[in-house]
């Protein structure tokens, strides 16, 4: 990144297991408060996992999206059956974010000079989409006949149903409904899509491309084939009497990922726009990273890619934060890893983190460990959750880590450490795609 202009933080939006408004998601982080809970919107008797971070606090209805001129409140509420719950909870995130930056009337922003960047994941498509196109298309033994598929089942199929889906429809509605013309962008990368969206965000504004940009990302592991899909492919924690006790990031007796739900979103905007506006800022950007790197081995046993993705952008991070004069001493600032509470995932996580520090004791915290996998959004509610850390000079501590696994180096957060006035956060997938932000407190 070219250093142009300084970005900073102007408003928040989050929808999460913790709470749909900053105030109860923090109380939630601040008293160790779990999201995880049995799951309602997933059929558990095919599913092995019987828990997880269910957003309850989100229900799709227009007044959870924020307080919203009647116009766009219309617009919205009507557009809403081309939604998919994913792209729902994405848009209400930025709205709550823009109404929190004290953004929110049109006047007080030029559209030409105003963009977004937002992540998702890939988003599944629910079978109930093609239900009445198949059962047109069976015979008298109930048997699918697809040569009648063309002329009688298709036409039964919704023509708008893909726009439910589409995974730059987030940005692409909060960009309409908002008249936000500058750049826009969607970004499709798993755990490590919040801190992307961010770092082009951010970019954007540093080339002056754009003033103020919203970023961010939603995800979903509740959609009933993406749960099918995901418990298939990941290590899945068991189910415990207790499912608070089920996220463990780096604990010796941690055993798999839980399903979650969530969206994050942040208004980015020039220091000297937000300064002279008078605008609270929640904290400056002042470094992000990415990097990907290949498994060679195609056994994904060592996971040593995902070992080294981390590593590089974690020494990125501290590199363009020692360079911005942040002080790295162990006590002022936290480190928020990604903490799935994957075995091997953990592990080679945790000794990327290492290899960055090298002597520094930096706390680790990871907010999975409240509320599980949220996906692609888990990033953008993270480095909230990091934010409002600084904000209340109080660090969560990682929940359920009783004894550090001897394979993950790394001091791991307890009550007693502080936030300080900083933090890297940092994620990736299990493809190796890693991703991270450094942030500072002003």
């Amino acid at each position: 990144m070219s250093i142009n202009h300084r970005v900073v933080i102007t408003g928040l939006g989050v929808i999460s297991p913790l709470g749909r408004e900053l105030t109860p998601f923090w109380n939630n982080l601040a008293n160790q408060s779990s999201g995880i809970g049995p799951l309602s919107s997933l059929p558990l008797d095919v599913i092995p996992c019987k828990f997880g971070g269910q957003a309850s606090c989100f229900t799709g209805d227009i007044s959870e999206f924020g307080p919203l001129e009647k116009n766009l409140q219309r617009a919205i509420k009507k557009n809403q059956k081309v939604m998919c719950r994913e792209i729902e909870m994405g848009v209400a995130a930025c709205q709550l974010a823009l109404h929190h930056s004290g953004l929110a009337d049109p006047q007080l922003r030029d559209p030409d000079r105003f963009g977004i960047v937002f992540g998702s994941d890939y988003i599944i498509t629910r079978p109930e989409e093609f239900s009445d196109g198949i059962a047109a298309c069976r015979n008298e033994s109930n048997e699918f006949q697809m040569p009648n598929w063309p002329q009688i089942g298709r036409p039964q199929v919704n023509p708008l149903w893909l726009l439910k889906y589409l995974p730059n429809m987030p940005a692409s509605h909060v960009a309409i409904y908002n008249d936000l013309r500058g750049p826009s962008n969607s970004v499709t990368i798993r755990e490590a899509s919040s801190a992307a969206s961010i770092v082009e965000a951010v970019s954007a504004i540093r080339r002056g491309a754009a003033d103020v940009m919203i970023a961010g990302a939603t995800g979903s592991r509740m959609e009933p084939l993406r749960a099918l899909n995901f418990m298939s492919t990941e290590p899945m924690a068991s189910n415990r009497e207790n499912p608070a006790e089920m996220a463990r990031p780096y604990d010796i007796d941690r055993d798999g990922n839980l399903v979650g739900e969530g969206a994050g979103a942040l208004v980015l905007e020039s220091l000297d726009r937000a300064v002279a506006r008078g605008a609270k800022i929640w904290g400056e950007v002042i470094g992000g990273a990415s990097s990907a790197v290949g498994d060679t081995t195609g056994a994904h046993s060592g996971r040593d890619h995902i070992r080294t993705a981390i590593k590089n952008v974690s020494r990125t991070l501290l590199d363009q934060a020692t360079k911005a004069g942040v002080d790295l001493s162990s006590d002022q600032w936290h480190f928020h890893g990604c903490g799935k509470s994957d075995v091997q995932g953990d592990a080679s996580e945790a000794a990327g983190i290492r290899d960055a520090l090298g002597d520094l004791d930096v706390p680790v915290t990871a907010a999975k460990s409240y509320f599980g996998n949220l996906g692609a959004g888990s990033g953008a509610v993270e480095i909230i959750a990091s934010l409002l850390a600084l904000e209340h000079q109080q660090l969560f501590p990682v929940l359920n880590t009783k004894k550090v696994d001897p394979r993950c180096p790394i001091r791991v957060a307890k009550s007693s450490d502080p936030a300080g006035n900083a933090f890297a956060h940092v994620a990736y997938s299990k493809q190796g795609q890693a991703c991270g932000v450094f942030v500072r407190r002003l």
